[in-house]
């Protein structure tokens, strides 16, 4: 049974320009994969060879972007990966949250690989 995970990390930058990195197919295709294909509300995410389809659940500018993997496990129906913001209104800083699922044995390796991909996305918005 997969659990679930959430990391938070703190960002410098507008929230405009961290929008468009994470709710647009062009956006994704700069730090999170290689490149993004979008059918209605399907979203194709391609590493390398391999490609992975998502569907939207929802989005709310500024606020958050829910996806569910498509999967014909029955067990994985229910699992989303979401990247949700809220801004410090003292010091403006954007908290960026990460929430997803693993196999418990998965967990370091998943925790590691979004470490990496939030890496990416700070050099990409001079974070």
């Amino acid at each position: 049974m997969k659990q679930r995970i959430e990391l938070q990390f703190l960002l410098k930058t507008s929230p405009k320009i961290l929008e468009s990195k994470i709710s647009t197919p062009s956006g994704f295709s700069e730090w999170f994969c290689d490149d993004v294909n979008v059918r209605e509300k399907h979203y194709f995410f391609r590493w390398d060879t391999v490609e992975e389809e998502a569907r939207l659940i929802s989005h709310k500018a500024n606020h958050h972007i829910r996806f569910q993997w498509v999967t014909e496990d029955p067990e994985d129906a229910d699992l989303y990966f979401e990247i949700s913001t809220s801004i410090d209104s003292i010091t403006s800083e954007i908290s960026l949250t990460i929430t997803d699922f693993c196999e418990p044995q998965e967990k370091q390796n998943s925790i590691m690989l979004w470490n990496q991909q939030i890496a990416k996305l700070r050099r990409l918005i001079g974070s």
